[in-house]
């Protein structure tokens, strides 16, 4: 009984620090465990950063010097939706496309990455697709210029 006593703070312990809730960074991908060093990885943090952040300042960290002066021109995120993306939301949900991706992007310095897009704006839902080109910079992806639906 005594070492039941003994060990009881030890099992709450466990029990507590179990079930505590650790803020862990946003999975990215279908399964949340994108390699954080691809381009897919870069375009989808950087349109997330736009529909989803309060500034754009996480947008500017993955944007190369050109299209950080397009984003500054436009200033707020709402605007950036508006005018580059020509697409708004409320909530949205972003997915890289998966298919044909055949390679090794550590060795590339550009790429092109497709974003599946879908979610709500007033109540209505909204299904878009946007590529982005990305470019390669001291080792980080970078978005370069961003398309519209190809198929449109």
């Amino acid at each position: 009984m005594k070492a039941l006593i003994q060990s009881l703070p030890l099992v709450v312990l466990l029990l507590v620090s179990a079930c505590s809730d650790v803020k862990r960074g946003e999975g990215v991908g279908k399964y949340g465990m994108m390699a954080d060093n691809t381009p897919e990885y870069a375009a989808v943090m950087f349109v997330a950063s736009i529909y989803r952040d309060e500034n754009i300042d996480n947008a500017l960290a993955l944007s190369s010097e050109r299209m950080a002066r397009l984003l500054n021109n436009y200033r707020t995120n709402r605007n950036i939706q508006r005018h580059l993306f020509n697409l708004l939301y409320d909530t949205v949900e972003i997915n890289p496309d998966s298919g044909d991706s055949v390679g090794r992007s550590e060795f590339s310095d550009s790429a092109k990455v497709t974003l599946f897009l879908s979610g709500y704006y007033q109540d209505d839902k909204i299904d878009e697709l946007r590529t982005l080109q990305l470019i390669k910079e001291k080792g980080s992806w970078k978005v370069d210029k961003i398309e519209a639906d190809m198929f449109l």
